[in-house]
């Protein structure tokens, strides 16, 4: 046997050896949230209060919204059914407590992604589900068009939020004083900006959008130009410690994404997984590769996620875009079109 022959045999056997024992690796999945979610039959999701395009309850109750779309995603992929979720509505000041606590299995809360986050409070980054930047908006009678000519302004801000710490640091560096007033849940912030008690509200963009469609005249507000801090990544955060949880949480986002990627949505979901030859297709929907089983849960976990709910792109359409709050899709496109959202292989 020539050496080239016999190095790819035992490449070959090498990577038998690897399948077969990811094959087997499934059934060694370990978590304790994951068997807690399993055990209980519902996923516990925590969510903000309520702010349109992230989390918030339509005329008949039901909770909507690009963050709860991921929570039901979760629970469709580990106990079979978008529906079997409880949320818990959160503010941003007792948030991460009550993660650490165990009280909630996963915070999808509108939640930068930052290092004291990771590395202070031991909570792990799984996937970024909203890309932006901390943003303004002012009223239009305010006679103001840049950041720094609100120099002396209040803008009314969320507490216990990273919001605080980039205008403490773009006064510092700029010279200026832009106050604020605190408050714990975003409607308290929205009303007091309404009613005058500021001059404007800072959050994230989408946040800023939300707020904006609970003015009473939402025409008299403009945005600023300018963000600041840098590159906002938004996500879910998990406890430290559950290794397995967190890759189940990553996949379930990737799984959306992987959906628009290959043109699968709600609509046509049940059409593609007829025999499709695209290997790429036949992984998505579980007809070979045991992925589902790589995670801990069955194999059609992402055919039932895009079914139930949609790919990412109708998800976000539905909250923030045209449907929803009309904000530009932007930074939020998939990498292909000029955006962030991107996601590794699906093999």
């Amino acid at each position: 046997m020539s050496t080239l022959r016999k190095a790819l045999s035992a490449a070959l056997v090498a990577a038998a050896g690897l399948w077969m024992g990811a094959g087997s690796a499934w059934a060694q999945v370990s978590s304790p949230t994951l068997d807690a979610v399993k055990k209980r039959g519902q996923l516990i999701c925590g969510i903000d209060t309520g702010i349109p395009g992230y989390a918030y309850q339509d005329s008949s109750g039901e909770w909507q919204g690009l963050d709860v779309s991921l929570c039901r995603a979760i629970a469709d992929a580990v106990v079979g059914s978008p529906k079997k979720v409880k949320y818990i509505g959160l503010t941003s000041k007792e948030r991460f407590s009550v993660l650490k606590s165990g009280e909630i299995d996963v915070l999808i809360r509108d939640s930068e992604h930052s290092f004291l986050r990771n590395t202070a409070l031991g909570l792990e980054l799984p996937a970024v589900n909203f890309f932006t930047g901390q943003t303004f908006m002012v009223r239009k009678n305010l006679g103001v068009g840049h950041l720094k000519e609100l120099n002396g302004a209040t803008i009314c801000v969320l507490t216990g939020t990273t919001l605080e710490t980039n205008i403490a640091d773009y006064n510092r560096a700029n010279g200026i004083e832009i106050k604020t007033l605190l408050f714990e849940k975003p409607e308290e912030a929205f009303a007091a900006a309404d009613s005058g008690r500021c001059d404007g509200y800072t959050d994230d963009g989408g946040s800023v959008a939300a707020a904006r469609s609970t003015m009473k005249t939402p025409a008299d507000w403009i945005f600023i130009p300018e963000t600041i801090g840098g590159l906002q990544p938004i996500g879910p955060l998990t406890r430290g410690g559950d290794e397995a949880w967190t890759r189940l949480v990553r996949w379930v986002h990737y799984s959306m994404l992987e959906a628009e990627v290959l043109g699968i949505t709600k609509a046509n979901a049940d059409q593609m997984a007829q025999n499709p030859s695209n290997p790429d297709v036949r992984r998505f929907f579980g007809l070979e590769g045991d992925f589902g089983k790589l995670l801990g849960v069955d194999n059609e976990w992402a055919k039932r996620i895009v079914k139930d709910i949609g790919n990412y792109g109708e998800v976000y359409e539905a909250s923030f875009g045209a449907k929803g709050l009309g904000l530009p899709r932007g930074m939020n496109n998939l990498y292909d079109k000029g955006g962030l959202q991107t996601l590794p292989t699906w093999h």
